[in-house]
C-alpha cells in the first residue's frame, strides 16, 4: 500500500464523522446518520466479587523455558537422545508452512545413538506436529507438540494422547504439569503461585494451578483453574475462580507474542480505567516492536524498516508516558505489562503476526486515534491522541511496508493464509468493538460509539482489506 493512500483514506473517513456531528442526548451519544433509532438496552451485569481462589499451601513453582513447561524433570519409560517441545503457529483451518518449527525447551543431543546423523538430523528438523496439543485459535491458531530421537529413530508427539503415552507414568511434578499444558490449561511461569504452581498429593495425583481467558475484548474474564492429575495422565477440574473480568474497550494495538492478561485496575472512573489499559498496552507494544526490530534484521530486511521499527518502539516509549499520565490524572494506576521471552520465529510467522497485530489491528487503531483527535472534549486527551494519531498512522504504514516485503519472499500458499487470517482478525475486531461504551469515553475520550465503530471498520475492511 503507498503510504498516502492510507491517510488520504483515514481523512475521507473521517469527514464523514465531521459531516454528521454528534449529538448529545440524555441516553448518551447519538450519530444522526449512523445510528439506529434507539432500542431498550440489557441491564449491565455487576462485575463479581474475585473468589477465594486455592490454598496455595504445599504448592511450588515448576521448571520453564520461554514462558512455557520445560522439558528437564521427565521421567519417560523410554529416555529418548533429545527431546523438544516445539510451537507451531498458522491461520486458522490451515496448515503451517514446511519451515523449522520454533523450539521452545530442549533437553538432550539430537541423534547422538543414530547410525546416520545426517539423515536423522534433516528429518528431525522435518518433523511436523498437526494438530499438536494446548491448540488456540483466534485470529492465528497456536499449537505445540514433542519431538524426539532414539538411534535411528525420529518421533512426532503430536496430540494429548501422544503426549502422555510418551510420558508414560506421570510420577514428576514436571510431567503433571506438561499433561495439564497439553489438555489446554495456561499456567503461567512468572513464579506468581496463583497463576501457575503444582502440588503432590498424598494418594499419587497432582494439582495443577493455571489459568484460562483473557483480558482483552468484550465477555472476557480470566479465571484460575485447579486440576487433578492422575497417574494415568487423566486430567479432572476441581476448582474454579474468577480472577479478573475482560477490559470490553481493549481492541487496539500491536500485541506482542507471550503477552499475559493485565492485572485489575481499581479505580472508579471509567477513563483511568481506559487510560490504564492503553498505557499497559503502550508499554508492551515497545517489546513488540524492539522483537520487530530483531527479526527483521534476522530475516535480512533493509535498514529502512529496521530503523522504523526501532523508531516505532520509540514512539511507545512516549505513548506510555502521557497514557500513564492521563491514567492517574483520572485516578488509575496502569498495570505493568508482563512478556513471556519470546522463541524464533520463521518468516511467515513474522508476517502472520504482521497482518493480524499491524495491517488489521494497529490500522485500524490508528484511524480511531484521528476519531478522538477530532471528538474528545477533554483539551489534554484530544491533545495527546493528536500525537499520538500520526505515530499510530506511521506505524500503520510500517505494518503495510513489512506485508509487501514479506509477500515477495513467501510462497502462494503462505499468501493465502495470510489472507485468511486477516480476515479472521477484522471478524474478532467486529465483535470486540460492538461492546457499548461509557458515556465519558465517548464525550471525554472522543471514542466512537460502537455503531461508529461498525462504520469506520466497514470502510477499511471495503476499500484497505478486501
Amino acid at each position: 500500500m503507498n503510504p498516502s493512500r492510507l491517510r488520504q483514506l483515514f481523512a475521507r473517513t473521517l469527514r464523514v464523522t465531521l459531516a454528521a456531528p454528534l449529538v448529545l442526548t440524555g441516553c448518551g451519544i447519538v450519530d444522526p446518520v449512523l445510528t439506529p433509532p434507539p432500542t431498550q438496552q440489557p441491564p449491565v451485569e455487576p462485575v463479581p466479587e474475585e473468589g477465594p481462589g486455592e490454598d496455595l499451601t504445599g504448592y511450588s513453582t515448576f521448571e520453564c523455558d520461554k514462558g512455557r513447561p520445560a522439558v528437564r524433570g521427565l521421567m519417560p519409560p523410554t529416555r529418548p537422545d533429545v527431546v523438544e517441545l516445539r510451537g507451531e503457529t498458522s491461520a486458522p483451518g490451515a496448515p503451517p508452512p514446511s519451515e523449522t518449527r520454533p523450539v521452545v525447551s530442549s533437553e538432550g543431543t539430537a541423534c547422538e545413538t543414530a547410525t546416520d546423523s545426517q539423515t536423522c538430523q534433516s528429518a528431525f528438523a522435518a518433523l511436523k506436529g498437526q494438530p499438536g496439543f494446548h491448540r488456540r485459535c483466534e485470529a492465528l491458531c497456536g499449537s505445540y507438540f514433542l519431538a524426539t530421537t532414539l538411534g535411528d529413530t525420529v518421533t512426532a508427539y503430536t496430540s494429548l494422547e501422544g503426549l502422555k503415552s510418551f510420558l508414560g507414568r506421570i510420577d514428576t511434578p514436571q510431567e503433571a504439569v506438561l499433561v495439564a499444558f497439553g489438555q489446554g490449561l495456561e499456567p503461567w511461569c512468572d513464579g506468581t503461585l496463583s497463576h501457575g504452581a503444582v502440588r503432590p498429593n498424598p494418594d499419587g495425583t497432582y494439582n495443577v494451578v493455571g489459568t484460562a481467558g483473557s483480558t482483552c475484548g468484550p465477555g472476557t474474564q480470566l479465571d484460575q483453574i485447579v486440576v487433578a492429575v492422575t497417574p494415568t495422565g487423566e486430567v479432572s477440574e476441581l476448582k474454579r475462580t474468577l480472577l479478573q473480568k475482560g477490559d470490553p474497550n481493549c481492541a487496539v494495538g500491536r500485541r506482542p507474542e507471550g503477552l499475559h492478561a493485565a492485572a485489575d485496575v481499581v479505580c472508579d472512573s471509567a477513563l483511568g480505567r481506559y487510560f490504564a489499559q492503553a498505557a499497559h498496552l503502550e508499554a508492551a507494544s515497545i517489546q513488540a516492536f524492539l522483537r520487530l526490530h530483531e527479526e527483521l534484521a534476522r530475516h535480512g530486511a533493509d535498514e529502512d524498516l529496521r530503523d522504523a521499527a526501532l523508531a516505532s518502539a520509540m514512539d511507545e516509549v512516549m505513548h506510555t508516558d502521557v497514557s500513564t499520565r492521563l491514567a492517574r490524572r483520572f485516578g488509575a494506576t496502569p498495570p505493568p505489562p508482563r512478556v513471556e521471552t519470546p522463541v524464533a520465529r520463521g518468516l511467515f510467522e513474522l508476517a502472520l503476526e504482521n497482518v493480524v497485530e499491524g495491517c488489521t489491528r494497529e490500522t485500524y487503531g490508528a484511524l480511531v486515534a484521528h476519531y478522538q483527535a477530532l471528538h474528545a472534549r477533554d483539551e489534554e486527551v484530544r491533545g495527546v491522541m493528536t500525537r499520538i494519531a500520526e505515530d499510530e498512522t506511521r506505524h500503520a504504514e510500517l505494518s503495510w511496508a513489512i506485508d509487501r516485503w514479506a509477500h515477495e519472499r513467501l510462497t502462494d500458499a503462505e499468501r493465502a493464509l495470510l489472507r485468511d487470517a486477516r480476515r479472521q482478525a477484522v471478524e474478532t475486531l467486529r465483535e470486540e468493538l460492538a461492546a457499548p461504551l461509557d458515556e465519558a469515553l465517548l464525550t471525554q475520550a472522543g471514542m466512537p460509539p460502537p455503531e461508529v465503530a461498525a462504520s469506520l471498520l466497514d470502510t477499511l475492511e471495503r476499500e484497505l482489506w478486501a
